[in-house]
């Protein structure tokens, strides 16, 4: 996107009348970037660029934050399609497992397997994981 100085530049060269070919060959935009300007001065009253993608925390899922939260800390080890049906059942939101789970992690919840197979809910990144001795024999059961 050009600078907002640029485009005031070029808005007020096309104001003044000249000629969008003559606008696009001295400030080195296309022809046309002078017409949109000015439909956009018009139409929206600034000359600012509009702003790319959604505004956080406009998701389908956001109004659901509180609620999936609650769900995952009352249940760590919830799945995620048991978590999709739980909040299907009870605010009738259809959302795909690996969204919820994306989700959640923008939350700082993840969902780790410890060495006894058993899960357990942390905040964050995991820590680091502990060597392995080398003189403990090997469990290859």
């Amino acid at each position: 996107p050009y600078s907002l100085d640029l485009r005031k530049r070029i808005f007020a060269s096309h104001k003044q009348g000249m000629a969008c070919r003559r606008i696009g060959d001295v400030y080195g935009v296309s022809p046309s970037c002078a017409v949109k300007l000015a439909a956009r001065q018009r139409q929206a009253g600034t000359l600012e660029p509009d702003t790319l993608g959604r505004p956080r925390g406009s998701g389908k899922l956001e109004p659901y934050r509180n609620f999936l939260i609650d769900t995952v800390t009352a249940r760590p080890d919830i799945t995620m399609p048991e978590l999709a049906a739980r909040l299907e059942e009870v605010h009738a939101v259809v959302a795909h497992p690996a969204s919820l789970s994306r989700f959640l992690r923008k939350a700082g919840l993840t969902y780790k397997k410890n060495a006894d197979r058993v899960g357990t809910s942390t905040p964050g990144r995991r820590e680091k994981t502990p060597e392995l001795d080398p003189s403990a024999p090997a469990n290859y059961a």
